[in-house]
């Protein structure tokens, strides 16, 4: 079925049984969040919070706490869409069965936009920005913010629907130097589709105008966040998931008004005009600190008579985010990789917030007439991924060749990684690229923006067999002397606290003449951490203190280091040091206070009894 609105879908899920009511006043400092985090910890339904302190408008979140839920939402033309984002890539298939496909042409045309008059049926009343749910989720955010919107803006050389772009880009709706309803602060990353507008509207010294369009059918903030193929429009993916048409028109004041939005606020950008935008709890699991980004002054608050805000709480992985990503995964397959010869599957490895890690297999057959397997073509794959929109973004890059196993997964974080240890020369497959750009929240590089990328070409035979614990005798020297392993090949070295980031050098040194003439091929990673206990407790642990936590071209060491006609490698194990340094954001923490609120709430029943 499609849903005509944000109402609609809510009614479907709470006769499903896959929604609950809050109907006690709730608080959207922290309270709001913290109740979401539980219950989403817990795989629980949505969440209709119907009395939100300080606002007359409910809010709901976690509609995409699971794929299970995200599939029953779009039931109806999720397969139609799977094959509509794989006739995008391979064409020819309508051409050689046209009878088969034909329903999914079929959907796409009447997927088409739809401009209805100004004067639709919809009835849209106005605001203030400060009506709207002030929620904040993390102790020290900078404000509340938008974490569900749709922003919409169009290309001022080629105005109109199709040309248009609609992201998900955070809103900070007030605190900072923001004037209170006039003001508001439009974050976004590093090759996103509303950069090329704005960069173009700054050209002509004209003002970009925004549309932040947060509820209507599921189906829109969907195709906000979809990485869609090059022609095909967020707004056409809507309506062709949602089975219903995206309808819009213009306002007086020439701003995109999407009818079926429960909210929209329109305000415009002007040339080089920032303030500063932050801190907020992001998905990497710390503050993205206070930087000047785009101003939006705002112009108008529209919102539906019966509107309903739509959020989600943002934080270390899994979170609602985490769901998203697994439906993005299920609608496009195998899209990606169809995009870059020979690569065979890649994974943004969740775990670690996404960016700062991915794995990928790829083919390595530029020298089949040889014996011996080097990485060759998948070193041209790697520069490919890291020339490839948001992968681009990836700091540590993982490929092994498809040949050595053809059924390694991806998705595996444990058995994608023994595979890499198995096999990897560390005197030849590190290739670094420094002073280039990372994530925008990631911040274990040098600046803004700004770090280094490693990437790991493996291929071949197995070279070594990993230990599974430590041989009797071995032993680190003071102060390494808390130690813990990890999985196979991998040991967390626990770093004192009263040790500085200048002191490291030193301590690797101390390290290098330990250990240089030890033989441990079975323990080709060590990774210096803050905690080592914690680090090894589990996987998701490892990967998210390891690779948030460290700048390949300046956190990487090994012993018995070398550099060779400007290559760097080792003899021994690679160190990766990732401890928290001093440059660092702070890890996102839970309130104690608003916690034992939530308990409380848990303890004497209600709607939540057995969830939190």
């Amino acid at each position: 079925m499609g849903y005509p609105s944000l109402q609609a879908c809510i009614a479907d899920l709470e006769e499903n049984g896959h929604l609950i009511r809050i109907k006690d006043e709730v608080d959207p400092y922290l309270q709001m969040a913290a109740i979401h985090l539980r219950v989403f910890e817990h795989q629980g339904p949505a969440i209709l919070f119907e009395n939100v302190k300080g606002s007359k408008f409910p809010a709901v979140s976690n509609l995409f706490g699971t794929l299970e839920r995200s599939k029953f939402i779009f039931r109806d033309t999720l397969e139609q869409i799977k094959t509509l984002v794989e006739l995008k890539n391979d064409p020819l298939k309508a051409i050689k069965q046209p009878f088969k496909y034909a329903h999914v042409a079929l959907t796409a045309l009447s997927a088409l936009p739809m401009k209805v008059s100004a004067k639709a049926p919809v009835s849209f009343g106005k605001a203030r920005i400060s009506d709207l749910p002030q929620i904040v989720n993390w102790p020290k955010d900078g404000g509340p913010f938008v974490t569900m919107p749709q922003v919409y803006t169009e290309d001022i050389d080629k105005p109109g629907i199709m040309d248009a772009n609609l992201g998900m880009y955070r809103i900070q709706l007030a605190g900072n130097d923001y004037v209170l309803n006039k003001e508001i602060g439009l974050h976004y990353q590093i090759h996103r589709g509303i950069g090329v507008h704005q960069s173009k509207a700054n050209a002509k010294g004209q003002p970009l105008k925004v549309s932040i369009f947060v509820g209507g059918p599921p189906s829109h903030p969907v195709a906000a966040v979809m990485p869609l193929p090059e022609g095909l429009s967020e707004m056409t993916f809507a309506g062709a998931l949602g089975k219903r048409r995206f309808r819009y028109f213009y306002d007086d004041e020439g701003f995109c008004i999407s009818t079926d939005a429960d909210f929209v606020i329109t305000g415009t950008v002007m040339p080089h005009e920032n303030k500063p935008e932050g801190p907020f709890g992001d998905h990497l699991g710390y503050y993205s600190l206070k930087h000047p980004f785009p101003l939006m002054k705002v112009r108008n608050v529209y919102h539906r008579k019966d509107a309903i805000w739509s959020f989600t709480v943002v934080g270390r992985p899994p979170q609602e985010d985490t769901s998203f990503g697994a439906l993005i995964h299920e609608i496009t397959g195998s899209a990606i990789p169809k995009e870059i010869p020979g690569l065979h599957a890649v994974n943004a490895v969740d775990a670690a917030g996404v960016h700062p890690l991915l794995f990928a297999i790829g083919s390595e057959r530029y020298t089949p007439y040889l014996d011996e397997r080097k990485p060759q073509e998948i070193l041209t794959i790697a520069n490919h991924i890291l020339g490839k929109s948001q992968l681009s973004l990836a700091k540590y890059l993982f490929i092994a060749a498809q040949e050595d196993d053809p059924n390694l997964n991806v998705n595996d974080i444990g058995d994608f990684l023994k595979h890499i240890l198995l096999r990897i020369d560390l005197t030849r497959d590190l290739h670094f690229y420094t002073k280039t750009t990372i994530d925008t929240l990631d911040y274990s590089g040098s600046g803004l923006n700004s770090g280094s990328k490693v990437a790991v070409a493996v291929a071949g035979e197995i070279k070594r067999e990993l230990w599974n614990e430590l041989p009797a005798g071995f032993s680190l020297p003071r102060p390494f002397d808390t130690y813990k392993m990890v999985m196979p090949g991998i040991l967390a070295v626990e770093v004192p606290k009263n040790i500085r980031s200048s002191d490291i050098p030193l301590m690797i040194e101390i390290l290098d003449e330990h250990l240089k003439d030890a033989d441990l091929d079975g323990l080709p990673l060590m990774v210096l951490c803050d905690d080592a206990a914690f680090t090894a407790q589990n996987l998701n642990n490892f990967v998210w203190v390891t690779f948030t936590r460290s700048n390949p071209s300046h956190d990487i060491y090994g012993i018995d280091s070398f550099t060779e006609h400007k290559h760097w490698g080792c003899n021994g194990p690679l160190i990766i040091d990732a401890r928290i340094k001093p440059h660092h954001a702070p890890v996102l923490e839970k309130d104690p206070e608003v916690e034992k609120l939530v308990d409380k709430m848990g303890e004497v029943g209600g709607a939540l009894y057995g969830i939190i």
